[in-house]
C-alpha cells in the first residue's frame, strides 16, 4: 500500500478494462487519479465510488484540444501531474492492406499512436513543474510480431514501442521516465466492440476466450486487466526509478519460444515421431 502516496495520475481509457483496473490499483496505492474517457455514465460512477480521489473528465484522445485540457485539469483538480498512463484505444481498422483506405488508416493511427505522442506532449510541462514524472504507454505484442492483430493496429503499436524509446532518451534529463507495456491475450472488450458485436454474442465470445486462453501461452491462465495494472504500477512507482525506454511483455510467456518449447503434448508428439523415424530406419538397416 501507499506506493503512489501523494502522486497525481492521469489515465486515459480509464472507465473499462485495463484502464479501470489501473484506476483501482493506483487509487488503492494512494494516488489521486483523473480519468479521461468518453463513457460519461461510467465516469460519473467512478467519481461516486471514489469520492475525492478519482475524478472524471470527458476526453476523446483523437481530439488534441481535449488532450491538452485533460492534462491541465489534473493540475486544476488535484494540484499537479506526476504519472500519465496513455491507455485509451481500440482495435482500429480491421481491414487488410489491400482493402485499406487512407481515412481508415489515419483514424487508427490517430487513436492508437498520435494520441500517445500528444498525451506526452501536453503532460510534460506539468511534470517538469513537479521535477519529473513517469509515463506509461500501452503498446501490444502485435507491435512486435505479425499475425497478432490487424495491420493498422499492429503498425501503430510498433510505433508506440519506438516512440517510447525515443521519448525516454529525449526526456531522461528532465526527470521523466517513459516505458511501455505490451499486453498479450487479455480478456477485455477490445475483442468485442459494442458498435459491431451484439451484447449476447459478446458475452459468448468472452466466455469462449476465457476457456481457450489458458491454452494459448505457457502460463495456463487467462490474462486479466489486473495483470497489466500491476505492470503499470511498477512503471509508475519509484520502484522503477532506474528503468526507462523499455517495453515489458505481459503475455503469459507467449513470446518465450515456439509452441513445442513449452507445450508438453507437442513435445511428446515430436518424441513419438523421432522414435518412429528411428524404428523405420533401423528396420531398413536390418533388412
Amino acid at each position: 500500500m501507499d506506493r503512489l502516496k501523494g502522486k497525481i495520475a492521469v489515465i486515459t481509457g480509464g472507465c473499462a478494462g485495463i484502464g479501470l483496473a489501473t484506476v483501482e490499483r493506483f487509487e488503492a496505492e494512494g494516488a489521486r487519479v483523473l480519468v479521461g474517457d468518453i463513457d460519461d455514465a461510467a465516469g460519473a460512477a467512478l467519481e461516486a465510488r471514489f469520492p475525492g480521489t478519482v475524478a472524471y473528465r470527458r476526453c476523446d484522445v483523437t481530439d488534441e484540444p481535449q488532450i491538452e485540457a485533460l492534462m491541465a485539469h489534473a493540475v486544476d483538480r488535484f494540484g499537479g501531474l506526476d504519472i500519465l498512463f496513455n491507455n485509451a484505444g481500440a482495435g482500429g481498422s480491421p481491414q487488410r492492406l489491400e482493402e485499406m483506405t487512407g481515412e481508415a488508416w489515419d483514424r487508427s493511427q490517430g487513436l492508437l499512436l498520435r494520441s500517445v505522442a500528444l498525451g506526452m506532449r501536453y503532460a510534460l510541462p506539468h511534470m517538469k513543474a513537479r521535477g519529473g514524472g513517469a509515463i506509461v504507454n500501452t503498446a501490444s505484442i502485435a507491435g512486435l510480431q505479425a499475425g497478432m492483430g490487424p495491420i493498422a493496429y499492429s503498425v501503430a503499436k510498433a510505433g508506440v514501442i519506438h516512440l517510447t524509446k525515443v521519448a525516454a532518451a529525449e526526456l531522461a534529463r528532465d526527470g521523466v521516465r517513459v516505458n511501455a507495456i505490451c499486453p498479450g491475450l487479455i480478456l477485455t472488450n477490445i475483442f468485442t466492440p459494442s458498435e459491431t458485436v451484439p451484447a449476447g454474442m459478446a458475452e459468448l465470445i468472452k466466455q469462449t476466450m476465457a476457456q481457450q486462453a489458458p491454452d494459448a501461452q505457457p502460463i495456463a491462465k487467462p490474462g486479466l486487466p489486473a495483470d497489466i495494472a500491476n505492470a503499470a504500477l511498477f512503471f509508475a512507482s519509484d520502484e522503477s526509478a532506474f528503468v526507462t525506454g523499455v517495453h515489458m511483455l505481459v503475455d503469459g510467456g507467449m513470446f518465450v519460444g515456439p509452441r513445442q518449447s513449452w507445450d508438453p503434448e507437442m513435445r511428446a508428439e515430436r518424441t513419438r515421431m523421432q522414435e518412429a523415424r528411428r524404428a523405420a530406419f533401423e528396420a531398413g538397416q536390418a533388412s
